[in-house]
């Protein structure tokens, strides 16, 4: 399948979800993508113990608006590996993009970025924003606060000898998603995507921040990120803005959409 026409799935898909969701709802403008004029397409990827799904609220919002969307099924291998995933969706993509990373997913960002002078913006959603050298690990244990550790199981060793991190389904909620309902909770728990231990410490070969205007929100009651560790990467990336959601946790697309669906639109229309 060319990766043309696997993005051009991934769009239908999330056109799809929005339609069969949303029922006599109108779009306020075009959802194609490339020509001049056109809204900006945002690509939204998913960090670790997440799947796509997360991004449901905020896609739904955005399509409302017009905006064309793809949620990358982030592979969570590695940090080169899963950025050229992303890379590849960006090839396939005409005209302005604006980036979304969540958590781990910041990091995939700032890679995938590189090379594609299409992408106008950067959204760091309760994400890491690594300078060159930086690990989501690293950046993580500079700043009090982040009690993932003690939450999740042990490592779950596949045949090839990677070793898989999931988070304790007792402890999903008030680690990972404390302001989502319960029911919703305990589906994402169910559902999580493992990361590769290894992709935790694996560096960043890029620091895009510093060329593309970026955008940053988080929940102030993050106990993956440290939320003072996200206030630091936003401030060192010279954020056009930083909104804090007070209580938020730290998948905040999932239980603010609202909130993340308009700074995404800020974030596309900036000049």
């Amino acid at each position: 399948m060319s990766r043309t026409l696997a993005s051009s799935i991934a769009l239908c898909l999330s056109s799809a979800v929005f339609a069969a969701t949303n029922p006599g709802a109108e779009h306020s403008g075009p959802v194609a993508q490339g020509t001049s004029g056109e809204r900006p397409t945002v690509v939204l990827v998913h960090g670790a113990f997440a799947d796509s799904s997360s991004w449901n609220g905020v896609i739904s919002r955005l399509l409302k608006k017009g905006y064309p969307v793809v949620a990358v099924a982030n592979p969570l291998r590695g940090v080169k590996t899963d950025a050229d995933t992303v890379s590849s969706v960006l090839q396939s993509l005409e005209g302005p993009v604006v980036l979304v990373g969540h958590s781990y997913g910041g990091n995939v960002i700032t890679n995938a970025a590189v090379g594609h002078p299409n992408v106008r913006a950067l959204v760091f959603v309760s994400a890491f924003a690594p300078d060159v050298g930086e690990s989501a690990g690293e950046l993580s244990a500079r700043f009090p606060g982040g009690t993932l550790a003690a939450a999740l199981l042990p490592p779950v060793v596949e045949p090839n000898g990677v070793r898989d991190l999931f988070i304790q389904r007792d402890k999903f909620r008030a680690q990972f998603a404390a302001d989502v309902p319960e029911p919703a909770a305990t589906l994402m728990a169910v559902t999580q995507r493992p990361i590769a231990e290894s992709a935790l410490g694996e560096p960043s070969a890029s620091a895009s921040w510093r060329a593309i205007p970026s955008w940053f929100v988080y929940g102030s009651k993050d106990k993956n990120i440290p939320p003072a560790a996200i206030a630091f990467m936003a401030q060192r990336a010279g954020a056009r803005k930083t909104v804090e959601i007070k209580g938020g946790s730290h998948v905040v697309m999932t239980s603010h959409p609202d909130e993340i669906a308009l700074l995404v639109e800020e974030a596309a229309s900036a000049k």
